[in-house]
């Protein structure tokens, strides 16, 4: 097995799509790790904006949560009618761009990409910040944990669809089960204490009150808070991930991760509450996570708390398995359109779009190190691409059921409404409250990615406009190129590429760069027996050698000359510039040959030679390094570059 199949499995082929679709078990890890993982760092957002409220904070958490639960619902029922009306997936982004429009489409794209990169370095950090939390020694460590675990998960989704979801498997029903018994445990204990429970160990002291609870930090708090929601969307992006039929595993998967987001939302804010759980200032010393102090004040710090821990770390750090899935897909969809290059549009080796999953990975690197892997320095971007999409959304589909008619549309047109208008509401709470702290970034960062799009499709619609042709093939004046042959000195590499050189051309240079009088005076006298007698004696016209002397070693100019001069001189005909390539058949190979030939290949196409073609012709090395390997196609074909 080779190194690339043992890290990322084997090539599948095209019909084996099929096999690569998930069921809801499979696909609540895939699309849903996301939303869940939220639990964890949205009530600690807003818990930490309520901070400067001293313990008086905790008690607005229950209703801020409540309002974020109810904001929840009403999504998850205007998502429900999205996955039903689109089941291919698209999202926001086809919803928006088929009812709104170009534009809003496009500036639904954006907010997703963006949210998405977001998705990722945010569930990363958050999950090193529980680590953190429960081994306090790795804190100075946070950066290179989060980069560790970026490129984990990177490895993984490279290895397909089916296999992320299958590996995240374990992690996320653990965290669902420990996480809800933990709940569930300290609810009964609260309920049976008349509301009073005594935590087994007692969170982190809560400061005095530095300021009144008015309606602008209470906002705050609710824009925070409604990082919870995000993650929402993917499974109405993700629905072409399911088996048959779509819909209804799709439907069953978003109904499931929905009501276990809600129900941990709410357990959370009433245990935090009943215990008096508060945040800590985060990165500072002494830091704890909301979720470390609810579960050692529930069940203590024993082995059940680092089970639960360790499970809220994997969740975390996994959720952004979610940007993942649905990033790739997105930027797919909008290639398709002409509006990102066309390399997000080609599948891997194991079916994924591995130029969607190479470049999430990289921004999502980036981010993490301009913000240092904290969380709540994170959090002020978060939440407003997800609610500009979901807007975008919830209005295109207002726009689709009237264009349907008829009693049911008029409903759910009314459903998407109340959508619409709730996450407009929450969209602008958040832009206001967030602006100051980072929001502003985003509210760049749209309008920069929408140019972005725009100035590819105008590429790709000029180009396609230049390539188009009804003319018929020109069959006339088909006279053969001339070659130019750069060599480095006699050799059977030198051979075989003059060799070629004669059969695709009349008229043959070779072009010998000299900074070395002896080896260029050997050249010159063994040209006549070895090339032009030979070459007389078939009946060809015999190659012409040009010897440039660079006492400067300079290479890349003098070739440059000898085609200007080349096409001056014939300036109807074509130049065929023939490179002759050393071709390792063993790893080190292509360490002790340095890659001239591909240099020059690269600057003679970056030269701007539009009667310029450049041929490969490459000499393979045998295993024994004795001889070449025997041809096993063109000899003309292009190869891996080595020169010798």
């Amino acid at each position: 097995m080779s190194l690339s199949d043992y890290l990322f499995g084997r090539p599948l082929a095209t019909d084996e799509e099929g096999e690569q679709r998930v069921g809801v078990w499979a696909g609540i890890p895939m699309l849903g790790l996301d939303a869940l993982g939220s639990a964890a760092y949205g009530p600690e957002a807003a818990l930490t904006l309520l901070i400067p409220l001293g313990a008086a904070g905790i008690g607005y958490v229950g209703p801020i949560t409540t309002l974020i639960i109810l904001l929840l619902l009403v999504v998850y029922i205007s998502y429900r009618q999205t996955i039903a009306a689109y089941p291919h997936g698209g999202g926001s982004y086809t919803v928006a761009r088929e009812n709104l429009g170009t534009t809003a489409g496009l500036m639904a794209a954006a907010a997703l990409m963006l949210d998405y990169v977001l998705v990722v370095a945010v569930g990363i950090s958050a999950g090193v910040g529980a680590l953190v939390s429960a081994v306090p020694i790795l804190q100075p460590y946070i950066l290179p944990l989060c980069l560790l675990i970026l490129a984990i998960i990177t490895a993984v989704n490279l290895r397909g669809v089916r296999e992320s979801g299958m590996a995240f498997l374990v992690p996320t029903y653990l965290f669902i089960v420990s996480m809800l018994a933990v709940l569930a445990i300290g609810v009964a204990r609260a309920v049976l204490s008349g509301g009073r429970p005594v935590p087994l160990e007692p969170p982190a002291p809560q400061g005095s009150a530095q300021a009144a609870a008015g309606l602008w930090i209470l906002m705050r708090a609710f824009a925070s808070g409604c990082t919870a929601m995000t993650g929402v969307e993917a499974v109405s992006n993700g629905v072409s991930a399911f088996h048959e039929p779509t819909v209804r595993y799709a439907r069953r998967t978003l109904t499931v991760i929905i009501g276990v987001l809600a129900v941990m939302l709410a357990g959370i804010a009433y245990l935090c509450r009943a215990y008096g759980i508060g945040a800590t200032e985060p990165g500072g010393p002494g830091y704890q996570s909301v979720l470390s102090q609810l579960v050692a004040a529930v069940v203590g710090r024993g082995a059940f708390y680092y089970v639960t821990i360790g499970s809220v770390l994997g969740v975390l750090a996994l959720s952004a398995n979610t940007g993942f899935a649905d990033f790739p897909r997105l930027c797919r969809v909008v290639a398709q359109d002409g509006y990102l290059p066309n390399g997000f549009l080609h599948r891997g080796r194991r079916l994924v779009y591995s130029w969607g999953i190479l470049v999430l990975a990289a921004l999502s690197a980036l981010l993490l190190i301009v913000f240092g892997g904290i969380t709540d320095h994170l959090i002020p971007l978060f939440a407003v691409g997800a609610f500009l999409a979901f807007t975008l959304s919830q209005a295109g589909m207002v726009v689709h059921w009237r264009r349907e008619g008829g009693p049911q549309a008029e409903r759910s047109a009314l459903i998407n409404a109340v959508g619409a208008a709730s996450t407009a509401v929450t969209l602008v709470i958040v832009l206001v409250s967030k602006f100051a702290e980072g929001a502003w970034i985003m509210t760049l960062l749209v309008p920069t990615l929408l140019v972005c799009f725009t100035l590819v499709r105008a590429h790709y619609r000029a180009v396609g406009r230049e390539v188009a042709s009804d003319l018929p093939l020109d069959a006339s004046d088909l006279r053969p190129p001339i070659a130019l042959l750069p060599i480095r000195g006699w050799s059977a590499i030198t051979r075989k590429a003059l060799r070629f050189s004669l059969k695709v051309a009349d008229e043959v240079y070779a072009l010998h760069i000299a900074d070395d009088e002896h080896a260029m005076v050997a050249l010159e006298e063994g040209w006549e027996p070895k090339v032009r007698e030979p070459a007389r004696a078939a009946g060809l016209i015999p190659p012409k050698l040009i010897v440039v002397y660079s006492p400067y070693r300079r290479l890349y100019a003098p070739l440059k000359q000898v085609v200007s001069d080349l096409q001056k001189t014939h300036p109807d005909r074509d130049i065929a510039v023939i490179i002759p390539q050393l071709v390792g058949t063993r790893w080190y190979h292509y360490l002790l040959h340095n890659q001239t030939a591909s240099v020059i290949k690269i600057y003679l196409l970056l030269s701007g030679f539009r009667r310029v073609v450049v041929i490969d012709v490459p000499w393979y090395l045998s295993d024994g390094e004795g001889r070449e390997k025997p041809d096993t196609g063109n000899s003309a074909a292009a190869a891996p570059s080595a020169s010798p």
